[in-house]
């Protein structure tokens, strides 16, 4: 299969459930196109040659036997730098972490071993997972696909490019605030957060552990659905058949939509009025609790992850990519009280959300109000990385504050994404209602 760099992870699985693909094969063309590409020193931090082929040659052995343990056994796949990988270098973009080798691999990853998943190495990231916009000075800055000047969002940064250009088949990444969705919608991708608690965090380097979830990056919902299925270790969703005929969609107009870039705006509202016409009832909601969870996401935020790496930065301070210490830092300013109060009154206003939403199949959004934005102008213009950096995960946050799982879908226009919000633990009804959208979206 020459062109397997840009081939689903689905239609690898099937083609080596055939027989007409070989797993090693397949495995070495994917690090040889690492080797020789330009941009692979940007994307992946390390790669994992010999734990790849060996692997590799196990899924060869079982798929000759008749033994495949999964739809995606034998195919290759990429992972965020902050799941342990035993005896592999394992710094979460940052080097207060320079030379942390875990022993033991993180539970998703020994769970997607077990299933056959080939590990091929790790990817780069935002600094400890906190930003949005995948610009880290301290390892690497991933590369947009659509704009090779322009950052490719965070913090799931390495895990979107090497999947967008050809260097892994499917990625695993973190979404905390929009870490999974926003690198997936900037590189045309599909990006799945779940449910924070369905995939357990045992051996992921944490940011802020209440809201860390785990989520994969790929080119088709299908994908997601299969890596869903190979991390936790259960069956697909069944996705055959899904319509978007009579589903009713909420159309949130709480925040979402202000400060909307132009392309971003043109995007959402072609993706609303195709939608429609493909027979989706589309319901124009506002949700005031958005707001005020919002004014309360610092306090939550900065609150946890300064609590868990305080003594590590106050240690090693200038270690750091100042503008990432400082958010950091800004944990200092609440109090206990002030952290109880919030998560108080972000819980009630988790239960309203819940019952307002009830009645709909998903709630639904742009991914990012902008686009990409230019590297060394994040670099030098310190007004600009603020305002960027706070819009880029605006959308996506709600979310995170509002519990349950989320899509993002690409769009006809490069680097924006529609997304989509569903209660807890409802991914499989999610996927469904994606795979109905997703050739809609497509064009």
């Amino acid at each position: 299969m020459s062109d397997f760099h840009d081939t689903s992870a689905a239609d690898l699985g099937r083609a080596i459930a055939a027989g007409d693909l070989d797993p090693v094969e397949l495995t070495q063309g994917f690090l040889d196109r690492a080797a020789g590409h330009d941009l692979a020193g940007r994307i992946y931090a390390r790669m994992t040659e010999g734990r790849a082929l060996a692997e590799a040659e196990a899924a060869r052995d079982r798929a000759r036997l008749g033994l495949r343990r999964h739809a995606l056994d034998g195919v290759p796949i990429s992972w965020k730098d902050l799941f342990d990988t035993a005896g592999v270098e394992t710094c979460a973009g940052s080097d207060l972490l320079a030379g942390r080798v875990p022993a033991r691999d993180a539970w998703v990853l020994e769970n997607a071993t077990h299933n056959g998943l080939v590990c091929l190495g790790k990817t780069h990231m935002s600094e400890l997972a906190f930003s949005g916009l995948g610009l880290n000075p301290v390892t690497a800055t991933s590369p947009c696909v659509n704009d090779l000047d322009a950052v490719s969002g965070g913090s799931s940064s390495g895990a979107a490019t090497s999947v967008a250009f050809g260097l892994a088949a499917a990625a695993v990444g973190s979404d905390t605030g929009g870490s999974v969705r926003i690198p997936a919608a900037w590189n045309d991708l599909v990006g799945l957060k779940t449910t924070s608690g369905r995939l357990p965090l045992t051996g992921v380097v944490p940011l802020a552990a209440k809201f860390d979830t785990i989520g994969p990056l790929c080119r088709t919902v299908e994908d997601a659905a299969l890596m869903l299925s190979a991390l936790e270790g259960r069956a697909a969703p069944d996705l055959a058949g899904a319509s978007v005929k009579g589903r009713r969609l909420a159309v949130l107009e709480t925040t979402v939509l202000e400060d909307l870039r132009d392309a971003p705006k043109a995007a959402y509202e072609d993706a609303l009025k195709r939608l429609e016409q493909a027979g989706a009832e589309l319901v124009p909601f506002s949700f005031d609790g958005v707001i005020d969870a919002m004014g309360d996401a610092g306090i939550l935020y900065t609150s946890e992850a300064w609590a868990t790496w305080r003594h590590a930065i106050e240690a090693e301070p200038d270690k750091m990519f100042v503008p990432i210490r400082e958010r950091f830092e800004a944990g200092k300013l609440p109090s206990a009280a002030d952290y109880v109060a919030a998560w108080q009154r972000l819980d009630a206003t988790r239960a309203a959300w819940a019952q307002a939403t009830a009645g709909f199949d998903a709630v639904i959004c742009p991914t990012a109000p902008i686009l990409p934005p230019n590297a060394d102008r994040l670099l030098s213009d310190g007004d600009y990385y603020v305002t960027e950096n706070l819009l880029a995960l605006r959308n996506t946050r709600v979310g995170n504050l509002m519990g349950g799982c989320g899509l993002t879908l690409p769009t006809t226009t490069p680097s924006c994404g529609l997304m989509f919000i569903g209660p807890d633990m409802a991914e499989h009804r999610l996927l469904r209602l994606g795979a109905a959208i997703e050739p809609i979206l497509r064009g």
